[in-house]
Order: structure tokens, then C-alpha cells, then sequence
């Protein structure tokens, strides 16, 4: 099962559905599609949307997937990385109103260039990054939580 991720942010992301939709139609893909569609209406025969859904919803699909591919919304890619996935992120773009700015493609850009994520941009096949999440192998994904709150603690401790 591949779980396509959009979001809930209050601006639709067609183009990722009508691309994932694309090579479901042609027969490249033959796995289920499950796709959280969050504000993003869209009408498919080929994939199965739920706009919203549970934490455990999720997760249990999270589990269930062997891909996910994921706008790239900071807690959708690292949810996947956390739990050792292939992740393919899609940056929503502003020019094509998917999101007030292009915050996202920083975060996909840091993450890729980390080995952590493939990225689906603008103008590529999402078939061909697909056939190289076949063989990709992420590098697992730690967390600076800690030391961010040592750093805190630590500048808190000194006042």
C-alpha cells in the first residue's frame, strides 16, 4: 500500500493527486493507494481519499505503507523517517497556490541532501523517483530534541 499525505493545511495540492492519480491510471502503479486528503477536494476511481482522519488512523496506515509520499509538512516526513519509511516529499508551491510561501522546499532540500528523503519536484515523473525509492536506502533519522533542550536548560539554569 503506498499513503499519500496532504495535509490539513487550508490549501489544496491537486497537482500531487493528479500526478500519483496519472500513474495509478497507467498501470505503473498496482499497489492500493490510500490518501489523506485533508482540505484538497478531489474525486478519484483509482484511490481511496479521507479527508481527515485519527492520530491512530494514521499511524496504523503509516505502518501499513511501504511508501509514503507526503507534502512536505515537517511532521508528516519525519512521522514517516521515525518509522523507518521510504518518504518521496512534494514541496507545495506558492505560484500554484498550495501554500502562503515555499517554506517547504527548504525542508525537503535539507532532508534529501541529509539521504534521509527523496523529493518529487516540479516537472519530473513521479514514476522515475519511485523506481529509485526501490533501491533507496534513508538514513535513519535522530531527532535534535535533546539537545535543544539541553541548550535551553542550560540557558535557563545561567539567569
Amino acid at each position: 500500500m503506498i499513503f499519500v499525505i496532504l495535509g490539513t493545511h487550508e490549501l489544496p495540492f491537486t497537482r500531487l493527486l493528479n500526478e500519483v492519480e496519472r500513474i495509478k491510471k497507467s498501470g505503473f502503479l498496482k499497489d492500493e493507494i490510500v490518501v489523506q486528503s485533508g482540505n484538497t477536494k478531489y474525486n478519484s476511481h483509482y484511490m481511496t481519499l479521507i479527508p481527515f482522519m485519527s492520530y491512530e488512523e494514521m499511524d496504523k496506515l503509516y505502518n501499513k505503507a511501504r511508501l509514503i509520499i507526503t507534502h512536505a509538512g515537517t511532521g508528516s516526513v519525519i512521522t514517516g523517517l521515525k518509522k523507518s519509511k521510504k518518504v518521496i516529499a512534494a514541496a507545495r508551491l506558492k505560484k500554484y497556490g498550495e501554500h502562503n510561501d515555499d517554506h517547504q522546499l527548504e525542508l525537503v532540500s535539507v532532508f534529501e541532501k541529509q539521504g534521509h528523503i527523496l523529493s518529487w519536484n516540479e516537472g519530473e515523473n513521479l514514476e522515475k523517483v519511485i523506481i529509485e525509492a526501490e533501491d533507496f536506502e534513508p538514513k535513519p533519522f535522530r531527532s535534535g530534541k535533546d539537545k535543544m533542550l539541553k541548550i535551553l536548560y542550560d540557558f535557563i539554569e545561567q539567569k
